[in-house]
């Protein structure tokens, strides 16, 4: 899936400022960014189901997490809004990864039992702070079709 090219530190640069640069409710900020680049945490990642093989192939993984307890407690916000934080800044990466000729791959923590319990205690995350996702980086080892149009099957317009 990914070469086993470095990612350049500058591009990891403008990948977390395009991150922090995410919208987010309230303009609040509650990401914390962990950037993983240390192979042997890329392939304990990587072990530990089927579903996050790809981080030991990878390069780089940048964990979206949210300090959720202190999110909750300053703002007052219970209903779940941190979600769509994290989804803003792994969004941000993502598109900015592409941009930079990187490819990079999603991988939903939040709400994936067996994720949420096994990885982050390899990540040391503090009491209260909750991994949401990873983007898993680095140069495509293979070229896939972007998608292009519109989906007409799809679209909708002032109504269903």
């Amino acid at each position: 899936l990914f070469e086993t090219k470095t990612v350049e530190p500058e591009k990891v640069e403008i990948l977390l400022e395009c991150a922090f640069a995410a919208p987010s409710a309230m303009n609040h900020r509650p990401c914390h960014l962990m950037v993983i680049d240390a192979k042997e945490l890329l392939v304990k990642i990587g072990g530990l189901t089927e579903r996050t093989r790809m981080v030991e192939g990878a390069p780089l993984a940048i964990a979206v997490c949210v300090d959720v307890a202190h999110y909750e407690k300053a703002h007052g916000l219970t209903d779940g809004t941190w979600m769509e934080d994290g989804s803003c800044a792994m969004q941000n990466l993502l598109i900015a990864a592409r941009g930079l000729g990187l490819e990079g791959v999603w991988l939903q923590v939040h709400n994936r039992p067996e994720r949420e319990g096994s990885i982050p205690p390899l990540l040391k995350l503090p009491d209260g702070v909750r991994l949401f996702a990873m983007a898993v980086l680095g140069y495509g080892a293979e070229t896939k079709a972007p998608h292009s149009g519109v989906d007409e099957a799809r679209l909708h317009r002032n109504g269903w």
